[in-house]
């Protein structure tokens, strides 16, 4: 179950890939803006802001943060983006931290290529931290007993679908877009007495505390602790350093094709 307010504890740091993103699509005057993954809708809201006259089509898979964005004014709708198919009127597609989830987002991207008009925007954040120290962590102290059992269906693995900026640089182009395509490793500043644990906990040890009891829970958080401790050690200042890299892509529809004349 994913608590929208645990997810917002970082909400500045998580925010900042966001408004990166987005400062790379030059869609002016939209007609529908589309957010996919939308979360608890605190950061659909600027969709709106900056394109007051678009339609705001906002969805995401978990209705925990479904209703965390309605109260926000969203109007959201919970949905498996794997089903979703944009409208005629789509012209900006934006997905912020929710395709890596989805093993199979390298076939949605293409087939939304295809789908969508040409001149319309196609704007992708996704984490690309799946082989750091705090999700290894987590691996490892889930294939310890207690917890092997109980834990060996959870696809701690989903971030291996997580390709390499040039792979999505040849697929957009490859479909005829104009791409633009990077990464960036953010080191984030944090505060607090666990705050590698209080991240993670929004995210990556949401399947985790769905197998757990409130016991096996405080558990795995407690033999958790020294490891990622030992990993990210906090400074003399008292600030911990947590790198997080993300991969970026922002895509013109048909853009290649027509610069090429």
């Amino acid at each position: 179950m994913w608590d929208p307010d645990v997810y917002l504890a970082f909400a500045d740091h998580r925010s900042r890939a966001f408004y990166d993103l987005l400062s790379r699509v030059g869609a002016e005057r939209p007609r529908r803006v589309v957010d996919l993954g939308c979360g608890p809708g605190h950061l659909t809201k600027y969709l709106a802001r900056r394109w007051p006259d678009a339609v705001i089509e906002a969805l995401d898979s978990s209705p925990e943060m479904v209703a965390a964005a309605r109260e926000r004014g969203i109007d959201a709708t919970t949905a498996d983006l794997r089903s979703w198919k944009p409208r005629p009127d789509t012209d900006v597609v934006v997905s912020n931290a929710a395709l890596h989830w989805v093993p199979e987002h390298s076939d949605l991207l293409a087939r939304w290529v295809g789908e969508l008009a040409p001149g319309s925007w196609i704007a992708v954040q996704i984490p690309g931290n799946f082989d750091t120290p705090s999700h290894s962590a987590v691996r490892a102290l889930a294939r310890r007993e207690p917890y092997a059992k109980i834990m060996r269906d959870i696809p701690f693995r989903v971030g291996a679908a997580v390709h390499t900026p040039a792979h999505y640089a040849d697929l957009l182009m490859d479909a005829g877009c104009k791409a633009d395509v990077w990464e960036t490793t953010y080191l984030h500043q944090l505060t607090g007495e666990h705050p590698v644990l209080d991240w993670i906990t929004g995210t990556a040890l949401v399947p985790v505390r769905e197998r757990l009891d409130d016991e096996g829970w405080e558990q795995f958080r407690q033999e958790l602790i020294p490891l990622l401790d030992d990993a990210y050690p906090r400074r003399p200042d008292g600030t911990t350093i947590f790198p997080f890299r993300r991969v970026f892509m922002v895509a013109e529809v048909g853009g290649a094709r027509r610069s090429g004349g």
